[in-house]
Formats: C-alpha cells, structure tokens, sequence
C-alpha cells in the first residue's frame, strides 16, 4: 500500500514516528529545563559563595595557598567519582562483578571506569560479545514471559467460555423438555476437549498483557526500592526513581547501589541486587516491547486515518485478539451442531471456515485471512495481465509474501508474532 505522493507504509511509519519522537524530545528539553534549571543555577552560586569565603578568609594574599586548594579540590573530585574515597573498593571481585554485569545488562551506570589501556581494549572486546548475549537473553526472555502471560490469559478465557456454553446448554434443555425434543445426555464436547487446543491457536490482546507486566514490573520495583531505601539510607521515592533507571538500562549513575563501605547482610544484599537487576531489567524490557506494538498500531490509526478518511479502514490495524470460539475449541471438523438460544452456533461438515458465534460480527481481518490463498492468486493474475498489456515479463521472482519486510525480525517481530498484531492484508 502506498500513501498519498508515492510513500510507502513503512516509510510513512519510521517518518511519522521520527517526527513524533522529536516533538516528544523537545517537549520534555523544555520540561526538563523549567523543572531542573533553577536548582542548578542555585547550587553554582552555593558552591561558589562557599569558594569565595573561604578564600576570603583563609587565603588572603597568598597565591601558592591558592593553587594547593585547587590541586586539593581537584584531586577530590577525582577520588569522589572513582570510588576511592567514602565508598569500597571498584575493582574486587564483587565490585568487578557489579562492573561486567552494567556491561551486559547495557546499563552503563558510570560510577566504575577502566582507566588502563589495556581495561578499555578488554571493555570493547568483552562488551561486544556481552550486549549480544544480554540481548539475546531479554529476547527468549520476552518470548517466555508473552507465552507464559498467553497462557494464563488462555485458561482464563477457556473457563469464561466454558461458564458461558453451559449457560447455553441449560437454556438449550429447557426448551428441549418443553418441546418434547430428544434430550442430549451430556454438555457439549467442546467443553472436554482441551487436548485438542493449542496455545498458538489463540492470541491473547496486547492491552491485557501490558496490564499485568506494568503491574508485576510495579510490584517488583517497589519490593527492590524498599529494600534499597533501608539499606542505602534513601528516600523511598529516590529508592523507586533508581529502580526504574536501572530497569530501563538508562543508568544515570546519580544512585548506584552496593557501593558503601559496610552493608548488614551484605552478602545476601549483594545477591538480592543481583536478582533484581536481572528480574526488573527482563520485565521492563518485555513491557517496553509490548508498548511498542501499541505505539506502532497507533502510527498505523493515523497514517490509515490520514489516507481514508472517515471511512472505517483502520479497524483491522488496530490490535485486537482471536474472540471467536471456533479458533479455540472447533480445530478439527465436527459433525454439525446447533444449540437454540442467544449465542447459537451453526456449521456444516464442508465448511472450510471456522465455525463463529452468531452474536459475533466478522471482520475484515479474518475475512481476507480466510481466503488469502485466494486473494494471492488473484493479485499475481492481476499483475500478469497488467505486464502482458505492456508487454513485460509474466511473473515475478518472488512473491511479496516471500519478501523480506522491515519489523520482521527483532524483539518487536516476536511480541508482534505473540499477539498476531501484524495485519494479514498485502498491499
């Protein structure tokens, strides 16, 4: 599909999005500037009358006084930021531990440098290959944590469908003793057919997953911003603000844990630490994908709503799940049944699509799905029509189905895989 003046959508996306993420970073230069410009103009001139009284009145006249103070407070400076002074040591093993594990979590606080040659050589080796497993860790972890979430999203909804076909089947016995109808022996066998359903049969919906990985995301960064404000001596908002910038992997490095002297327990600190880090930052980082997917559907309303108009073109862009309960229960044929009620469901031996709930609308989505076979032949005929008309070649090398396209790969093309959020539409 090409927008107006020869755009693709891909194309349209990325630009829509780069211009939206440059509104959204200037917006927040200028929050951040309004929130925090004052404070820092107000420390400066703290810092600055302190200098100048105490060279006031301790440094009178005196020019080599003058430099030694400079040397010290330079050198204090240093010592600070390294970790020499007032904090343990960086480069044990614990400290070398927390060290590599910002390294491969991308975290990067900066308060533990390597200041030898051969440290930063060692850093860009080790890095390199250390990112790449992190990444690849995050990535099986938020293809687990999706399935695992699908999972339970799944039973919840079997047991929601089952409440409601035995409503059916009790209403579907009262009018069958009413009637003086054969009467079934038993409920539906759908409602014992669990071996025959799979998980990847129904998607769950992207905004039910977001919810309950912001809500777990939550419960664990405040269990760690607890534990960090007790230990650390921090405010509990303080405590929470490091949790997020370590979870996100931004890691300012305004706060770092573990880095006192002396700890109580600090060998099971240490270790909780670590488990946070890991749990926070593979959460977070599965939650920032899936907001991604809603971030992109939502790039997909207004570029659609852009071309279209008013027209009701950009519903099936917008994520939504499987709903209908023949995707779950009716994978293989079954003999034809019917149920009298609300939610009667009807289907024939023959039928090639999948049998639906009578309240249920379909919509294009599933239609074009349904039948995009057919829909392939019909636009490769199409084309070589059009090719023989101008005398061109009757067939292409490759198909578009079979072409690479971009958001195919990657963290988003497995949340994306996850939710069936990817429109099944060839434009």
């Amino acid at each position: 599909m090409c927008l107006c003046g020869g755009i693709a959508e891909d194309n349209a996306r990325i630009i829509l999005l780069a211009v939206v993420l440059a509104a959204y970073m200037l917006a927040g230069a200028a929050l951040f500037q309004r929130l925090e410009s004052d404070l820092e103009i107000g420390q400066a001139a703290e810092f600055w009358r302190v200098y100048h009284a105490f060279r006031k009145h301790h440094l009178r006249g005196s020019p080599l006084a003058l430099q030694r103070l400079h040397e010290l407070l330079y050198a204090y400076g240093n010592a600070s930021a390294t970790g020499i002074i007032n904090k343990r040591r960086r480069w044990d093993f614990p400290g070398s531990f927390h060290f590599v594990g910002t390294i491969v979590s991308t975290i990067g606080y900066g308060n533990t440098v390597p200041q030898t040659t051969a440290g930063k050589a060692a850093v860009v080796l080790y890095g390199f290959f250390g990112c790449s497993g992190g990444i690849l860790f995050f990535n099986l972890f938020l293809e687990r944590i999706i399935t695992f979430l699908a999972w339970i999203l799944r039973s919840w909804h079997i047991r929601r469908l089952r409440r409601r076909l035995r409503k059916t089947t009790l209403a579907c016995r009262r009018v069958s003793k009413s009637t003086n109808t054969p009467k079934r022996s038993s409920l539906p066998d759908i409602l014992d057919d669990d071996d025959h359903v799979d998980l990847d049969q129904w998607k769950p919906s992207v905004y039910g997953v977001m919810l309950y990985l912001s809500a777990v995301s939550c419960m664990i960064a405040c269990c760690a911003a607890a534990l960090y404000a007790s230990l650390e001596g921090w405010d509990y908002f303080d405590a929470l603000y490091f949790a997020f910038i370590s979870f996100t992997t931004i890691g300012f490095g305004d706060f770092v844990s573990t880095q006192k002297p002396n700890y109580p327990h600090v060998h099971w600190y240490r270790f909780a630490n670590f488990i946070f880090l890991v749990v926070g930052c593979c959460c977070i980082y599965s939650l920032l994908n899936v907001t991604s997917i809603v971030i992109k559907q939502g790039l997909n309303y207004v570029i659609h709503k852009v071309q279209y108009g008013n027209r009701d073109m950009a519903a099936p862009y917008l994520p939504r799940r499987q709903s209908s309960v023949s995707t779950i229960y009716y994978s293989k044929k079954r003999p034809t049944t019917r149920f009298v009620g609300k939610d009667s469901i009807r289907a024939e031996d023959n039928s090639e699509t999948p049998r639906r709930m009578s309240g249920e609308l379909i919509s294009m989505k599933d239609f074009l799905s349904a039948n995009k076979v057919s829909l392939a032949v019909m636009q490769k005929q199409l084309y070589d029509a059009a090719q023989k008309q101008r005398g061109g070649a009757g067939s292409l090398a490759a198909t578009p189905n079979q072409m690479l396209k971009p958001g195919a790969v990657g963290p988003l093309a497995i949340a994306s895989e996850k939710f069936e959020s990817k429109s099944t539409i060839n434009r």
